[in-house]
């Protein structure tokens, strides 16, 4: 990457920057690859720290850079394509879901889930935690908070923890006739756990998915989706589904 001085434009000097780190990324630098520490780059570049660490961020939410644990910023590869969600008249663990249960654990949800289950705060709830894998990477953690009177008939019997216990959640709260649901979408910031779990730094862009199905006239489950911000691009079809796509393209949605 050569050194490059930038010159005054009407535009935030980080935006310009980027867009010369973009060209750059392009024309010098292949998939996996660590660029030079920031020292350096805002050296070569003439601009300050902060203003390259801007720069970075928005790269990274792009989808152009991955920030990884131990090894530095890495140019990143293509988004992958994956679907989002199920069908509006599908449970969370019927056939052809690529969720992978991870845990179950009782506990009461966060008070902005307690107020969507029309609950009372500091009620528990089922709590099961899932995980979505593509192409061998980690792209999306879930927990679907689920209350009790949704699974009467659970046995903890049957199904004491783990995996086990979750798959066993999912299996009473499909007894439900599924009436319909909802989902939104926001961008937000990796949680010290869905970072962990989803191979990312505390504090990298997400997406997260709510979702609200409904059963017998009230709101039978909440799932929270986190999903990588660098590795997912949105869209929706008329299916009312939600569908993860890469491609040439590299525009932030």
């Amino acid at each position: 990457m050569g050194t490059q001085q930038l010159e005054t434009v009407p535009e935030p000097k980080y935006w310009h920057l980027k867009t010369v780190l973009s060209e750059a990324l392009d024309s010098e630098f292949s998939v996996g690859e660590i660029l030079p520490n920031e020292r350096d780059l805002a050296a070569r570049f003439g601009v300050a720290r902060a203003t390259l660490r801007q720069a970075l961020e928005q790269l990274e939410l792009e989808g152009r850079l991955q920030r990884r644990r131990g090894v530095g910023t890495t140019v990143a590869p293509p988004r992958v394509g994956v679907a989002v969600g199920t069908e509006q008249h599908a449970w969370p663990g019927t056939v052809g879901d690529a969720w992978q249960a991870v845990d179950c654990t009782t506990s009461a949800p966060p008070a902005a889930v307690a107020d969507i289950l029309e609950s009372v705060h500091g009620e528990q709830v089922h709590v099961v935690r899932r995980s979505r894998m593509s192409h061998g990477h980690p792209v999306a953690a879930e927990l679907l908070y689920i209350p009790a009177d949704s699974v009467p008939a659970l046995s903890a019997i049957d199904a004491p923890s783990g995996a086990a216990r979750a798959r066993a959640v999912l299996r009473e709260l499909q007894r439900l006739e599924l009436e319909g649901q909802d989902r939104s979408v926001e961008l937000g910031s990796a949680r010290a756990d869905d970072a962990k779990e989803l191979d990312r730094l505390p504090g990298a862009p997400v997406l997260v998915v709510t979702t609200r199905f409904f059963a017998e006239g009230r709101t039978a489950a909440v799932s929270l989706a986190t999903y990588r911000a660098d590795t997912c691009r949105l869209t929706f079809g008329a299916s009312g589904g939600v569908e993860i796509h890469h491609g040439p393209e590299r525009r932030a949605s």
